[in-house]
This record gives structure tokens, sequence and C-alpha cells, in this order.
């Protein structure tokens, strides 16, 4: 179905909002910016502030929601023959060489992430983000696989592959902060992939391989 008007209007304020909260976070920190400083700048109410976003750390990772869903998302869209890591693996390798911006490749990424170390309610809500990646994953290989609540592989599984995405959006966040080029932090993070997949063992490699 196409978007509605009043659905487009809504969602576009939502970013506007959003990109207005996310310059004054750039430029002045996040923990220095208020919820009135930003309804004034974005020129609503600070009710209408509230309507789009529970959180003040919302504004900032309003796409947070994606983030939990990405390994799912591999996972349902696997091939044939192939294992939920290995789609994993191949989804993160695609987006890496294309010097993708949803993994952090691209310019400005540094300003972003010296936001993110300069706020503990930040960095917080990464950690809970990524445990609510874990959880979303571990029940989509459960769906996927028919395994039990007594199977224990379904949380292990969930358990290294949000490692693995944990482990690659870390090193490309520390190797932009250090002034590394998206094509630089690109390269050095394919070789880490590289490294990713030799440490995980062959259950985890093998495991819901989608049959064809």
């Amino acid at each position: 179905m196409s978007e509605g008007l009043r659905e487009r209007k809504k969602r576009q304020t939502r970013q506007y909002i959003s990109d207005v909260a996310t310059h004054l976070f750039i430029e002045r920190g996040f923990d220095a910016v208020t919820i009135a400083e930003i309804a004034e700048a974005s020129d609503v109410s600070v009710n209408t502030v509230y309507n789009y976003f529970s959180t003040k750390e919302d504004l900032f990772l309003d796409r947070s929601q994606g983030v939990v869903e990405r390994l799912s998302r591999f996972v349902r869209a696997r091939d044939p023959g192939e294992s939920a890591a290995d789609a994993v693996l191949r989804e993160l390798r695609a987006a890496t060489e294309t010097v993708s911006p949803a993994l952090g490749l691209h310019a400005g990424y540094d300003r972003f992430m010296k936001v993110v170390q300069e706020s503990h309610s930040l960095r917080s809500r990464l950690w809970f983000i990524q445990q609510d990646l874990l959880v979303h994953l571990e029940k989509t290989l459960r769906e996927e696989t028919g395994a039990g609540e007594s199977d224990s592989l379904p949380t292990l599984v969930a358990g290294q592959l949000a490692w693995a995405h944990g482990t690659l959006v870390a090193f490309i966040g520390r190797r932009m902060l250090a002034g590394r080029t998206p094509e630089e932090t690109s390269r050095e993070a394919l070789a880490l992939l590289d490294d990713i997949e030799e440490v995980l063992g062959t259950k985890v490699l093998k495991y819901a391989v989608r049959q064809g």
C-alpha cells in the first residue's frame, strides 16, 4: 500500500525534528542540549517532540529499530543452502565493500561517534540496542529452525553473530574516530571480517542451513 498524505507528513516531521536535534547535539554535545531547545529550533512544541520520541536518546539514535532487526532480516532472507552465519557475514561484507553508510562508513561519522563517546546515556542506550538485537535474533533463529525453548543452540549462535556484528561496528567507529577515511576503514574492516569468520566455529557457521 502506498503511503498516505497524513503518514508521509508525520514521517517527514519526525525526520525533521531528528535532523535538527542531531545538528544541535553534534554542535554542542548531547548533554548540553535540552528538549525545549530542540522544540524551539524545530518550531514545534515540546509535547510534539515527545509525541514522536519517547526519550532524548531516541532523537539521536532514531534508526535503532532498523539496527535491532538487521541480523534477523539477513537470516530470514538467506538463500537455499546458506546458513544463518553465511547470510549475516555475506551481508556485512557487502555493506562493508560498498562503503555503506548503514555501518557508519561515511564522512561525518566521526562527529557522530564523538557525541556518543562523550555521553554516558548514549553509550548505555547503544548497549541496550545491542541486547535487543541479540534477543530479536535468537527469536528469529528459533522460528526458522523450530527449536524448542530448552534448545540452547539458538541462544549461543545468536550470541556469536551479535558479537560479530558488534565487533565490526565498534571497529568501524574507532577507525573513523581515529581519522581514517571511509574507504580506508572499509578495507581494514574487510580484513577483520575474515578474522571473525575464522574465529567462529563450525557449529555456528553451519547452523540453520536453509533447505533448497
